[in-house]
């Protein structure tokens, strides 16, 4: 796979997209800042790699894309149109442009529903009568993803995890979106299913141009899938830029200490240079003055306590950071990181 992107329109631009949750505690609330002010952009047939540990706002961000969530500030352009806060019937066409697949694929599908049900119901809520009728249509997307169409009534319960997550994929393809926000569609799965389902995800996004926004905490996962790579730390990014820059050149120490723990087969223990955070976690309850990283960063200063760094570009690169202190990390051979899919 290229990292270079399909079309330099972006199909999806966000700028400063923040939500807080009140969080109450006794007679008074504290703010949770889950999302603190994130900027990104997504263009047609691309896909964006949304990365970083448990807790860090990805899912948040996800899902305010689709509109499941109210920001709290910022905003969402689509195609050129703020969606910010569309609502009710201003919503609905975009439910057609804008699809997710869950994480669970076994909580997200109705039990007392077949799967031809399930596939079917996305069509019938958006008034599509597809050519043959929606029945043939259904059992068409079954095959797309790899599922037997004889499976139209079967239950959720009857099918591996694998294939329940094949027909999540399959209901959010149905209304043939623009753009899939899937949210860690995999770390549920058994390792040798993740292989089959990132490959399937992959030639769906090759086959159909769809635009991805695909979260996940496993990098060596998104390496497969992603034309740029996006690191969130405690609600922000703080790096972001080309699958190659980010996997030869992180600049970031928490992008650094990501990928260091990222298996490699091929290096040696000590070669492979684990770094290992210390410190504590900054609360997503506190305002954390300066860089929200410095508690855990071998390379923090005083300065870093008292002035938050920008996100923006270092040595002329298209490749944004967000630290006082950047330094480009030992190159690592092309064939590292290059796009071929995982077996399976």
């Amino acid at each position: 796979m290229s990292t270079d992107p399909p079309n330099a329109v972006p199909l999806l631009a966000v700028q400063g997209l923040a939500k807080h949750f009140p969080v109450r505690e006794g007679f008074g609330s504290r703010i949770l800042r889950a999302v603190d002010g994130v900027d990104f952009e997504v263009r047609a047939g691309e896909t964006l790699g949304l990365v970083g540990e448990s807790g860090c706002g990805k899912t948040t961000t996800g899902r305010m894309l689709v509109r499941l969530l109210e920001p709290t500030a910022g905003r969402i352009r689509f195609d050129g149109r703020d969606i910010t806060h569309l609502r009710g019937r201003a919503l609905r066409p975009l439910r057609r442009e804008l699809q997710i697949i869950f994480q669970d694929p076994y909580s997200s599908l109705n039990p007392r529903h077949t799967v031809g049900k399930i596939i079917a119901i996305p069509l019938q809520a958006n008034g599509i009568r597809p050519p043959g009728g929606i029945r043939n249509r259904v059992r068409e997307l079954l095959e797309i993803v790899g599922l037997n169409p004889e499976h139209y009534n079967r239950y959720p319960h009857e099918f591996s995890g694998g294939q329940r997550q094949r027909v999540g994929i399959a209901r959010a393809l149905a209304v043939q979106p623009r753009l899939v926000v899937a949210d860690e569609p995999v770390s549920a799965l058994d390792v040798s299913i993740q292989a089959q389902v990132v490959n399937l995800l992959r030639g769906l996004q090759r086959d159909l141009g769809l635009g991805f926004v695909f979260i996940a905490h496993d990098l060596a996962v998104v390496r497969h899938l992603s034309h740029r790579v996006a690191v969130m730390y405690l609600g922000k990014i703080v790096e972001t830029g080309a699958r190659a820059d980010i996997y030869q050149r992180p600049q970031h120490p928490y992008t650094r200490a990501l990928l260091s723990a990222v298996p490699d087969i091929e290096r040696s223990r000590e070669d492979r240079g684990r770094i290992r955070l210390e410190g504590d976690v900054a609360s997503p309850l506190e305002a954390v003055s300066g860089c929200p990283f410095r508690s855990r960063c071998w390379k923090a200063r005083d300065r870093c306590a008292v002035e938050e760094p920008a996100l923006v570009a270092r040595e002329g690169r298209e490749q944004l950071v967000a630290c006082h202190f950047p330094e480009p990390a030992p190159a690592v051979s092309t064939e590292e990181v290059r796009g071929e899919p995982v077996a399976g």
